[in-house]
């Protein structure tokens, strides 16, 4: 009997990644904790020790609760992207410009790896960046910019690479989703459950880009930008969910749908794409519908990989950071991919307009209390249905329900346009038993 031999060949050891930390919030503090935390676990799996050598941050003398005396502190955040000793920039500030831009832009053109978590400047400043990627060979990670704990980039850019996906559904928010939950489940309004949002930490005192749609907008522009091309940033459509009432989500129900505020982007015919934010009804029994609270999640579709949800925590210190450090093991590891995970650079373009795009629509219309004038809400629901297939609007269904002292109709329609539903919504507004503008809603079909 003749036993195997096996040489075992020692790689010579590689020197530590030395990083500097721009921004010393919640994500950067949290960054420096997991690295603290998994020093030996993180030197296994990448082979080299990763430690951080610098920081810099507004307030120097803020308690952080972690110790930073050992470290080398800048005040200018900028001088980062010069530092001889530094191989790796994190920049952890925010905003699409100004000092993170001025550091990300320094550091590419320095030649230094940056890692970000910043959805706002890598969406806005996509085609830019890209350029100095590639130009200067300095790799650009955005992980934690989608998403949070959830490996979104990683899914669209890696995990399903081979496919050529034909649309993403996610829900890239977890204020409003955390919102639309609460709504749901406890019958409370929107501004109780925003003031609720707000004391717990999940929403800014201005929570404008949560719930008006331009937090998920920036993750989607970029998700986009990998699974299909890069995309003009202000081509993509935008709607917030302010309008939501409880009934709204009950009614839904009772039509076999929830609503989640989503994003969306569709491979188009002749590499169109198809991109929009805007709150929907999905069917319950779809992946996205199970998605509830803060939780975030992504629905990639494709031919051959088929329909594929993740779900996780969309933001907070410990997932964010596990994003930040997940990008600065692969430079750690050695790899660099192109930013968008093609070798050839593409000219963004703009979206596709929504308003000719095919779908069904909910349609909400409440009326005015009924007096001497006004119809019964019976007789309301025959004379608008009568309206609206006069205007040659196809109708699925209708009802009416009694919201407090006021009768409310409720439409499932046809397949149309946003352009025909945008035609209509003045000429009911005329109508003189109806109170208001008309609340319409996509309807879309998930898996």
């Amino acid at each position: 009997m003749t036993a195997a031999l096996h040489n075992t060949v020692s790689s010579p050891a590689l020197p530590p990644l030395r990083l500097g930390i721009a921004g010393l919030g919640t994500v950067g503090t949290g960054v420096i904790r997991l690295l603290r935390a998994h020093a030996a676990l993180l030197q296994s799996r990448t082979g080299r020790q990763i430690e951080v050598i610098a920081v810099s941050a507004r307030n120097r003398t803020r308690d952080r609760g972690i110790d930073l005396s050992a470290l080398q502190w800048y005040d200018d955040p900028i001088a980062l992207a010069a530092a001889p000793d530094i191989d790796v920039v994190v920049e952890l500030m925010g905003g699409a410009d100004g000092a993170a831009r001025a550091l990300v832009e320094a550091a590419l053109k320095a030649g230094k790896a940056v890692v970000t978590a910043n959805k706002a400047l890598v969406a806005r400043h996509a085609q830019t960046l890209a350029r100095l990627s590639h130009k200067h060979d300095a790799p650009l990670l955005f992980e934690a910019a989608v998403a949070g704990g959830i490996p979104a980039i990683k899914m669209v850019r890696e995990g399903v690479a081979p496919d050529a996906l034909t649309r993403l559904s996610g829900i890239l928010n977890g204020t409003s989703n955390f919102i639309l939950t609460e709504m749901a489940e406890t019958g409370r309004a929107f501004d109780d459950v925003l003031k609720e949002a707000q004391e717990k930490g999940y929403a800014e005192a201005d929570p404008s880009a949560d719930i008006d749609g331009w937090d998920a907008a920036h993750k989607l522009s970029i998700l986009t930008a990998i699974a299909f091309r890069p995309i003009l940033f202000d081509s993509l459509a935008v709607s917030g969910m302010r309008r939501i009432t409880t009934s709204d989500i009950h009614q839904a129900r009772k039509l076999g749908y929830a609503i989640k505020m989503l994003g969306v982007a569709r491979r188009l015919a002749d590499d169109r794409v198809e991109a929009w934010v805007q709150p929907c009804l999905i069917p319950a029994q779809s992946g996205l519908a199970q998605v509830n609270g803060v939780y975030n999640a992504l629905t990639t579709e494709g031919p051959f990989s088929g329909p594929i949800t993740i779900s996780g925590q969309g933001a907070g210190e410990g997932p964010t950071a596990n994003a930040v450090m997940a990008d600065i093991i692969d430079l750690a590891r050695g790899h660099a991919l192109p930013l968008w995970g093609r070798m050839a650079e593409q000219a963004p373009i703009a979206c596709e307009p929504i308003e000719d795009l095919p779908s069904r629509f909910y349609l909400r219309i409440t009326l005015k209390t009924p007096s001497d004038a006004a119809p019964d809400a019976t007789t309301a629901l025959r004379e608008v249905r009568t309206i609206l297939e006069n205007e040659a609007l196809p109708i699925e269904s209708g009802h009416h329900h009694m919201e407090g002292d006021a009768a409310q109709l409720i439409f499932l329609t046809g397949t149309t346009s946003l352009a025909e539903i945008n035609r209509l919504l003045p000429i009911l507004e005329e109508v003189a038993f109806i109170n208001g503008t008309p609340l319409a809603l996509k309807l879309e079909d998930l898996p």
